[in-house]
């Protein structure tokens, strides 16, 4: 995108009177977008040379609102990143279907990245610099111009390098043998440990807690959770308020990350005790989330185990067997919904440090 400077810094306006600088606004939209928006939406498609339903579709990955045909919404930086999505299937380098799917990927990753950033920009000048949350959001429109290129270099310095260690997984898989097999057509594609980590009592402990309070235990639980699983070598798919799904590339690796969990959040004094399940088996990966059975079970599980413990199914527990690190504890037999009978068995720490975290 072309860069177009900023006219020359101004003091801030004065935000204790509640005012909208609505020139900084605009000063902060033509870095933004790069120029003014002066093209249509059917001026856009047409210079990519797609019908506008093709373009919508893009658009809409992306998450774009609805515009009407003559609302003057897109600049050369829109036409320019169309292009370049269609090129893809254009020089069949993608196929449509694929395209979408990639393009909805950046769409939703960067639409929840810029509202986690704001938040957090935000929430920071509330507490350092005793602003209300309204004046805050304020000088925000100020200080952006600012951050933008950093935090745009370590975006894209943080894809390459995500992208790099996803590549490394790959091979290290395939030189493995991993995944591979006459059945693999049959069965779900990946082979994957699934775990997941649910605070104790969150429903009632929110209950008590006001809305800043709350807001910081689940930003601990998840600073921690995605700390250790990353120093694991796994991957935090996603954070449902008191609750972590990950994954890891051996059942291994995922009962390291798992007994980890559950004593690091148990340590901490200010975040309640953790439930934690792991289950090694296939699954789907579609979206940035993952499903299939052995997703449900790991999650069946979790509401099966003890707070500070980590449980897995007999199957799991076979693939630990014999690891010294893991010391492997059955329980009753329990009936699962979805899955009747299952044998569930309680990962405890065997020889070794276990997963240090620096």
């Amino acid at each position: 995108m072309p860069r177009v400077p900023l006219p020359a810094q101004t003091a801030p306006a004065d935000v204790s009177d509640g005012k909208v600088d609505r020139q900084a606004i605009k000063d902060l939209e033509m870095r933004l977008l790069g120029s003014e928006r002066s093209m249509k939406r059917r001026e856009v498609a047409a210079g990519a040379g797609v019908s506008l339903l093709s373009a919508r579709k893009i658009w809409r990955a992306l998450g774009f609102a609805n515009l009407g045909d003559e609302d003057l919404a897109f600049t050369q930086a829109d036409l320019e990143a169309l292009t370049t999505i269609i090129d893809l299937v254009r020089e069949e380098r993608l196929t449509e279907e694929a395209a979408i799917s990639i393009t909805r990927s950046i769409g939703q990753m960067t639409d929840r990245m810029v509202v986690w950033q704001v938040e957090a920009l935000v929430e920071e000048m509330v507490h350092q610099r005793g602003l209300t949350d309204a004046q805050a959001r304020q000088r925000l429109v100020h200080e952006l111009p600012n951050l933008i290129d950093s935090l745009e270099k370590v975006l894209v310095y943080s894809y390459r390098r995500q992208l790099d260690a996803a590549v490394a997984r790959l091979t290290v898989r395939a030189e493995a043998g991993l995944g591979t097999g006459a059945d693999d057509e049959d069965s779900l594609p990946l082979l994957r440990a699934v775990g997941f980590a649910d605070l104790v009592s969150y429903t009632s402990l929110s209950r008590q807690m006001n809305e800043k309070t709350l807001a910081q235990l689940v930003q601990r639980f998840e600073n921690r959770c995605a700390e250790i699983i990353s120093v694991g070598g796994g991957r935090l798919v996603k954070t449902i308020g008191d609750e972590v799904l990950f994954i890891a590339s051996s059942p291994q690796a995922g009962a390291e990350i798992s007994l980890a969990l559950a004593k690091a959040i148990g340590d901490d004094d200010l975040l309640p005790s953790a439930r934690v399940a792991m289950v090694w088996g296939r699954i789907l990966s579609r979206l940035g989330d993952i499903y299939g059975p052995t997703v449900n079970l790991a999650a069946r599980l979790t509401a099966l185990a003890e707070p500070g413990t980590v449980l897995v199914d007999a199957t799991t527990a076979a693939t630990l067997a014999g690891d010294e690190r893991f010391v492997l504890i059955p329980q009753k037999v329990r009936t699962v919904r979805g899955f009747g009978e299952v044998h569930p068995v309680t990962v405890a720490h065997g020889t070794g440090k276990g997963l240090v975290v620096d």
